[in-house]
């Protein structure tokens, strides 16, 4: 017979979001002229711009006359698309990638859930906490994690990031495997300086440490000495993949499309200590198990480096950073503590006179009608906290910033 993969079965039952739509309905079901706002999933709102709309316009065009046709494009991304990466997103920052380097994918939660496949599932693993749930339930998922104790997994060494450390997580005194970063960090909206990220690289240079870096909010960094990239650091390349994403920057979520970077120098150990180099094997799985990303994906995402493309999606990020701000200032207004939200598009609240999570989130639900993220869904340090993303029109996002200011006031 055919025996079930249970380490799927250590799962949380439902996955954050799904949990956090059960309980929306719910209450929409009870209170049906409700008008909800939601605050809490970072889908984007605005539309695609219109230099990445005519690139597609003329994408469909290509694939509508025999001369011009694509069919099965390369798993790792057309070369007009990589070669844009290296030279708009890396070069302008003096960090030499060669196209090959780069892999392009359909958005970044694929690529960050499916990299654990290169290293061997005894591997011990280390997460910023509160940390985005993908990079904990993958790993879950192949029985890397461990088990759960007391609400952790066994497994997984957890750095937490709160106001007493200034959400800057504090290295390991002992050797991890792997690590996760994610910069600036989903759920709580903060940065990292370089002298803090030149900390992770030496440490991962001296352990042997290989180093999963999220740069997907990377866009919205608005202090010119914040690092963009792990790669903005000496000695990364040897150490670190990087992820970045069109989904946010340029309204992607129903486009799909990103890239990975993995860099040559970058190997891990076999068993007896040979090197091998993971650019290579991450090449044979995309070869094996990734049809490749739409060509018409790709020519959208490539025209957001055309200069018209690049004002317009600045337009864009501008307008999400001013609804941050908006929400920043009504809620520091009433005395609440609030972090991120200015060099990215997240804000991590502390609920008001020490509620819980969950508390809070059915609080808001039914006295505001707004929907927000329970913190304690991105790990134990996230309780007693609330995510609000700025991904909302600006009249959804004045409208519930007066009534959260109606209600708590």
């Amino acid at each position: 017979m055919a025996l079930v993969n249970e380490h799927f079965l250590k799962l949380p039952n439902n996955y954050l979001f799904a949990d956090i739509a059960k309980k929306v309905n719910a209450f929409k079901v009870s209170h049906p002229h409700a008008d909800v706002i939601s605050l809490g999933i970072g889908d984007v709102t605005q539309p695609l711009c219109p230099a990445v709309v005519e690139a597609m316009h003329k994408a469909v065009d290509d694939l509508s006359k025999s001369e011009s046709f694509h069919g099965y494009g390369p798993e790792q991304g057309y070369a007009f698309l990589r070669e844009a990466i290296v030279k708009n997103d890396y070069l302008p920052r003096g960090i030499h990638l060669d196209p090959s380097e780069v892999f392009v994918n359909d958005g970044a939660k694929s690529d960050t859930g499916n990299i654990q496949e290169l290293v061997r599932w005894d591997n011990s693993i280390g997460v910023t906490d509160p940390i985005y749930p993908v990079y904990i339930d993958s790993n879950v998922m192949i029985g890397r994690a461990g088990v759960v104790q007391d609400g952790k997994w066994s497994n997984v060494t957890y750095m937490p990031c709160t106001a007493e450390n200034h959400f800057v997580p504090q290295i390991p005194d002992r050797r991890v495997d792997i690590i996760y970063l994610c910069y600036p960090n989903n759920p709580t909206g903060t940065v990292i300086t370089k002298e803090e990220l030149r900390k992770w690289v030496n440490y991962a240079l001296k352990n042997d440490t290989l180093i999963f870096y999220d740069a997907a909010y990377e866009a919205y960094i608005q202090d010119p000495s914040i690092p963009h990239s792990i790669y903005e650091i000496k000695g990364a390349r040897k150490v670190a993949i990087e992820f970045r994403s069109y989904s946010k920057t340029a309204g992607f979520t129903g486009v799909r499309c990103g890239y990975t970077v993995v860099p040559k120098e970058l190997t891990a150990s076999t068993l007896s200590g040979e090197r091998i180099p993971l650019n290579h094997l991450w090449n044979r799985r995309q070869c094996t198990k990734f049809n490749g990303t739409s060509y018409i994906s790709q020519k959208a995402a490539e025209a957001t480096y055309s200069a018209a493309g690049r004002e317009q999606v600045k337009e864009v990020i501008d307008y999400y950073m001013t609804n941050a701000k908006i929400m920043y200032d009504t809620l520091t207004s009433l005395g609440v503590e609030v972090y991120g939200g200015q060099n990215a598009p997240y804000l991590w609240v502390k609920t008001p006179d020490g509620s819980g999570s969950w508390r809070f989130f059915e609080q808001m639900l039914y006295n505001a009608h707004v929907v927000c993220t329970p913190g304690v869904g991105f790990g134990p340090s996230g309780e007693g906290y609330i995510r609000l993303t700025a991904f909302g029109n600006r009249n959804n996002c004045e409208e519930a910033m007066e009534r959260i200011h109606k209600w708590l006031k």
